[in-house]
């Protein structure tokens, strides 16, 4: 009797729902939901898809296509990933298969991977050692055999009573001095044979193991305040001031769940706080940690993804170290997520779909595996903060640093002033540079901090005041003088420095602003014996350039460090004692709601990186501004001040935490088109939610890659179900993309925008 059976299939497409097809009855007893697949689509398209879903049902059309290849043999998605992958389709508004592609790494989703594969040598049987000798002695008229056996002997260990080990070829040849020919002579006289065997793409270096650290008396409060808040709630907010001791509480969390056959998942939203925390964590826990992140190769990725699932015969992972993506990991028996410096916004996805913040959605996945979650912050998000208040989360607070160590002193340096007078020295202040000055002459070290890359945010005619924009985007092009080139930070684009004002002609360009490169020549004009680097994105494109950098410094080979906002949190220094920030006022000021909160956390995690030891630190912040109300905060490291006056003044506006965002940008590549359609598309939102609706109008960037955007904010009240409210909205945007001429208009939705 045949039998008929359907599968529900997630293809990596922007296409709302799942695609039916047929099981073909000769793999019906084997398909299994998670499993890969290949279906045809469209008339000459073949995809790789995942199994979610098994039934009997016959989809409602007339020819329905069948399942082309099975490709697993176990499944390669679990249970848990797909319910998270369907959480956050939902959720953020996008198709499971825009989840699909961010969560698979490529050689999984395209099912290319290939293993590593390398050739060892071995004998070819087991040999008495009376048989080797004889071996050795014929050999003797062949110099370059013998020595090649001899090499294998040393190298694989033979007679030490272990266990042979098999030699990479490529190894024995190079300390044998010989060549293959003379290996493939042995082979055929049957003494040595080779093989191929998998070959790991992850180091395993483990430093010196140590037993995890006593905890100091206000560690072990923190600790057994978590403890009691998770009797009762599955959420904590650590909120910690700066070098606390956090991470070692985390530690002894970690300690119980792996003791307990439990997998943890600590995340960070830099690949530069990889370093250091990486090297503690190995320490206490050796080989079952993991590192995931974007700078890996996809090899890398597939096997990190096999040792999470059990699939690798190198043993499984128990704690993975991870930036927002390793969130999608295969966990299956998830016990802790950490979620750590949970403020920062790297956590936020923007472009492309999925527009997830992995904060939120970790705190989803350990609800899946009924697992608990911590965030850790100095500085918490408003929203997070809140949540403590109304009683959603539970809050531990740990309030001075580890061993009584100091806070930064704060120096307000006002460069209003200073350039009034005089006084500045290129960018920098007198307070400055006196404790520069006083730290080097210590030999202590020194962070810069400007949140801004390259030479000169733009240059300008000094004549007429003509400055060079991108061709594709409304933004000033940013000058990069090691390259010798005006640069488009958004698009990529980037043309030769102009010899002439294009304007009026004349040759009078100059620099106007200033970034890390400028701040980094300028540094070593007015410090020229100090030796220094700078880290930014420009500096850390290579893999390992983030490791190097923090190598060098932290084994004081750099005297003074100039980065952007990667150097300003969780990162660890012995000798630094002075922090500067070279202009405060840029975050200040930023067009954004959040901007102050943002502002207040980067400040006090900078601060936070000077004096972290014996030594008191000084943290100089030059402003413009030094009256302003958040500066004044930050003075007195006062965060429930900051989160007051954000809560308020976000009540009295209807802003976050008070209401959930939904912004939408409509792009177009026509100006008077893009206006016709967003304006039908805002008012067809405004039947729906009325004056909750903001725009369309013109973002600050307003033209990005030949695209012009058009934004529309809506808000949405927190106590009323978010999903009619988003169902609404598609059903608006569905509308508006079947107008007449409207197939070039693109539309994407960010649910939580900021």
């Amino acid at each position: 009797m045949t039998r008929t059976r359907f599968a529900d299939i997630i293809l990596p497409l922007a296409v709302r729902g799942r695609f039916t097809y047929m099981v073909p009855e000769s793999i019906i007893d084997y398909v299994k939901p998670g499993m890969r697949v290949i279906v045809p689509f469209s008339s000459n398209r073949l995809y790789t898809g995942i199994i979610c879903a098994l039934h009997d049902q016959p989809p409602a059309v007339r020819n329905i296509r069948t399942v082309s290849e099975l490709i697993d043999i176990v499944p390669s998605v679990n249970e848990m990933q797909l319910k998270l992958w369907l959480w956050i389709s939902e959720y953020y508004m996008c198709s499971e298969g825009e989840v699909m592609k961010a969560a698979l790494p490529s050689e999984i989703s395209l099912n290319n991977y290939k293993q590593k594969l390398e050739n060892y040598i071995i004998l070819a049987r087991k040999f008495s050692d009376d048989e080797l000798n004889k071996i050795l002695d014929s050999l003797k008229k062949a110099p370059r055999q013998q020595e090649l056996l001899l090499s294998w002997l040393r190298l694989s260990g033979y007679g030490s009573g272990s266990p042979d080990i098999p030699v990479r070829k490529s190894s024995l040849l190079a300390e044998s001095h010989s060549t293959p020919a003379a290996f493939e002579t042995l082979a055929s006289k049957g003494v040595l044979s080779s093989r191929h065997q998998p070959v790991s793409r992850i180091s395993d270096e483990v430093t010196d193991m140590e037993p995890v650290k006593k905890l100091s008396a206000a560690q072990s409060q923190a600790f057994n305040s978590i403890k009691n808040h998770f009797n009762e709630k599955d959420i904590v907010l650590v909120h910690g001031v700066t070098s606390s001791g956090k991470t070692e509480i985390y530690i002894h969390l970690i300690e119980e769940q792996i003791k307990k056959g439990k997998q943890v998942l600590y995340m960070l939203p830099e690949i530069a706080l990889t370093t250091q925390i990486i090297l503690r964590l190995k320490k206490h826990f050796g080989d079952l940690t993991g590192v995931y992140h974007s700078r890996l190769s996809d090899p890398e990725r597939v096997e990190i993804w096999n040792r999470i699932a059990g699939n690798d015969d190198s043993g499984c992972y128990r704690l993975i170290l991870g930036v927002r993506s390793s969130l999608f990991l295969p966990f299956n028996n998830l016990g802790l997520v950490i979620v750590d410096e949970e403020h920062d916004g790297s956590y936020k996805q923007h472009d492309p779909a999925p527009r997830y913040h992995a904060r939120d959605s970790a705190i989803i996945l350990a609800a899946l595996h009924k697992a608990k979650t911590i965030l850790g912050s100095a500085s918490p998000s408003i929203e997070s903060y809140n949540n403590t208040i109304s009683g959603k989360y539970g809050l531990t607070e740990l309030m001075e640093r580890f061993g009584q160590i100091k806070l930064p002193e704060i120096i307000l340096a006002n460069t209003r002033e200073a350039y009034k007078r005089k006084l500045m020295v290129s960018h920098f202040t007198p307070e400055l540079l006196r404790a520069m000055d006083d730290a080097l002459g210590r030999e202590e070290q020194i962070i810069l901090f400007q949140n801004r890359r390259g030479f000169s945010p733009y240059i300008e005619c000094s004549e007429c005041g003509w400055i060079p924009v991108c061709i594709q985007c409304s933004v000033n092009l940013t000058y990069h003088k090691g390259i010798n080139r005006l640069v488009c930070h958004y698009c990529g684009y980037n043309t030769g420095m102009p010899s002439k004002c294009e304007s009026c002609h004349t040759t009078g360009m100059v620099t106007r602003g200033f970034g890390t490169e400028k701040i980094e020549d300028e540094i070593k004009i007015v410090f020229p014996s100090a030796r220094v680097a700078r880290m930014d994105q420009d500096t850390t494109r290579n893999k390992n350039s983030f490791n190097k950098i923090i190598k060098a410094f932290e084994e004081r080979r750099i005297d003074i460090l100039i980065g952007t906002q990667m150097i300003s949190k969780g990162l660890d220094f012995e000798n630094l004692t002075v922090v500067g920030v070279l202009n405060a006022d840029n975050l200040l000021h930023y067009p954004d709601f959040r901007a102050h909160e943002r502002s207040f956390q980067m400040l006090e995690q900078v601060s936070g990186r000077a004096g972290r030891r014996e030594k008191q630190g000084r943290v100089v912040i030059q402003t413009s501004d030094p009256a302003n109300r958040i500066i004044r905060l930050v003075l007195r490291h006062d965060y429930e001040g900051m989160f007051r006056l954000q809560a308020e003044e976000r009540k009295s506006f209807n802003y976050p935490p008070f209401c959930r965002l939904v912004r939408i940008n409509v792009k177009h590549k026509d100006r008077s088109l893009l206006n016709y359609y967003s304006g039908i598309l805002g008012s067809d939102l405004r039947q729906a939610f009325g004056k909750r609706v903001l725009g369309p109008e013109s973002p600050a960037i307003s033209q990005v890659q030949m695209w012009y955007i058009k934004t529309i904010l809506i808000k949405i009240e927190r106590e009323k179900p978010h999903a009619r409210a988003k169902q609404l909205i598609a059903d608006a945007i569905e509308r508006v993309e079947k107008e007449k001429g409207a197939s070039a208009l693109r539309i994407a939705v960010d649910v939580d925008p900021y």
